[in-house]
């Protein structure tokens, strides 16, 4: 017989656009009777799922995503939907049609994004887990301003089916938690293998957080994370972190990834390439308000995208638009990709000689709401979180002090479906740090 969870706290971040008041939940389960939120971008069942945007706004999903199965299947209570940048395109989860979310830690500044509604919820204290997802630093991005933990899995790792598609081959739904721990706890119940997404492995977590195995690992510190553009008192955070790590028995060594000079550029015309295509569904036919069909299709077209598409979503899909178009294709996307597996071969190289890599997850504290308005200014601040996304691997980002008293995170990367090593590392660092 199921159980229902009633919540009652208020949400004074705007961290969720749609929240329940009772959720059901089974017993003698992983998570039962556990609040869990989930992103908006993630398919719920009878629950409206707008991905952040007004294009999808009364669209209530027949199906479930594997993730949200697997977390019903284990007990958890799904409590609401959180807030989110407008399909996931965003820094600050200002970009949101439903209003920003705001820091729990300060709420004059952005909580990141675009998962920015899952870590503010976890952070006020309504929820202990909720899941992102992590298309160039989303859920790494709002763990390390709101003072919380996040993991991007490996590309693979965990199924995406029932994720709005915004940029397929980067992005990947992540747990998120007030601990490693917690963080643990949900990707051993959401990496259960799908048969739906041919893009997701067979290789279900089943690790306990170990931090003791910190003894004897070699860490490698690439210099490009703490370059030009990382604010000094973070990077010094971020050090005084490695240095706790050392104490503990594991040795450093310094690094170089050449290829993060042109990371951010093969991303951003990446993930703008696949969402000019993905994004064409919504088109007022399929999905969205319907569209009065009184003049040629591709005026309403035209005019329908317009009025629901946010700016920052028409931006990308022109960029991305432009970037497939004939002539321009092999200058830009093309080359993109071959910028991609070199990224991609830049960290196999670096992690054949040492277990993980570490570094600051953001250049900066957590913005002050409207500081980033210049979309060139927002799209550099993604840095030091892309390159995982582009070569596929593991990274957690988990809290390691503050500065003017806001939290800074620091980043650990690891080998492809060795999430396990990224966990221990972080487990090694938050238990010695409490």
């Amino acid at each position: 017989m199921p159980e229902i969870f009633e919540i009652t706290c208020e949400d004074k971040n705007n961290a969720f656009i749609t929240l329940l008041k009772s959720a059901e939940y089974e017993t003698g389960r992983i998570l039962s009777g556990i609040p869990v939120a989930v992103k908006d971008n993630i398919s719920t069942k009878g629950i409206e799922t707008t991905a952040g945007s007004k294009i999808l706004q009364g669209y209530i999903p027949p199906y479930d995503a594997h993730v949200v199965a697997m977390l019903k299947k284990e007990g958890a209570a799904i409590v609401g939907k959180t807030n989110m940048d407008e399909f996931g395109m965003g820094t600050t989860t200002e970009n949101s049609a439903f209003s920003p979310t705001t820091n729990p830690c300060d709420p004059t500044r952005v909580p990141g994004g675009s998962s920015g509604g899952s870590a503010a919820a976890i952070a006020s204290g309504m929820v202990p887990m909720a899941l992102g997802s992590d298309t160039g630093g989303s859920i790494r991005c709002p763990a390390s301003f709101c003072g919380i933990v996040g993991l991007k899995p490996t590309y693979g790792r965990v199924s995406r089916y029932g994720l709005i598609a915004y940029s397929n081959s980067l992005e990947q739904i992540g747990p998120m938690a007030k601990d490693v721990s917690g963080v643990s706890t949900l990707m051993k119940v959401i990496s259960a293998p799908d048969e739906f997404d041919s893009t997701a492995y067979h290789n279900q977590y089943t690790h306990d957080p170990d931090p003791e195995s910190i003894k004897g690992k070699k860490i490698g510190i690439p210099s490009e994370y703490f370059g030009e553009g990382v604010d000094e008192r973070v990077a010094e955070k971020v050090r005084d972190a490695i240095g706790v790590l050392e104490e503990l028995g594991a040795e450093t060594v310094e690094c170089s990834i050449p290829s993060m000079s042109y990371a951010l550029a093969a991303y951003y015309v990446t993930c703008t390439s696949e969402a000019s295509s993905n994004l064409s569904r919504f088109d007022g036919i399929r999905f969205g308000p319907k569209v009065e069909a009184k003049r040629r299709w591709h005026e309403e077209f035209r005019d329908f995208r317009g009025e629901y598409f946010g700016e920052e979503v028409i931006r990308r899909i022109m960029l991305g638009t432009f970037a497939l178009s004939a002539g321009y294709y092999g200058k830009y996307y093309a080359k993109a990709q071959v910028a991609k597996q070199n990224v991609r071969k830049d960290f196999l190289r670096v992690l054949k000689e040492v277990d993980v890599l570490a570094g600051p997850t953001m250049p900066n504290i957590a913005y002050k709401l409207g500081e980033k308005s210049d979309p060139l200014e927002m799209y550099l601040s993604d840095i030091l979180t892309v390159p995982a996304n582009l070569a596929g691997v593991p990274a957690i980002s988990v809290p390691c002090g503050k500065v003017d008293n806001m939290p800074v995170g620091l980043q650990i990367l690891g080998k492809h479906f060795d999430d396990e090593t990224v966990i221990d590392t972080a487990a090694a660092y938050e238990q010695e740090a409490a």
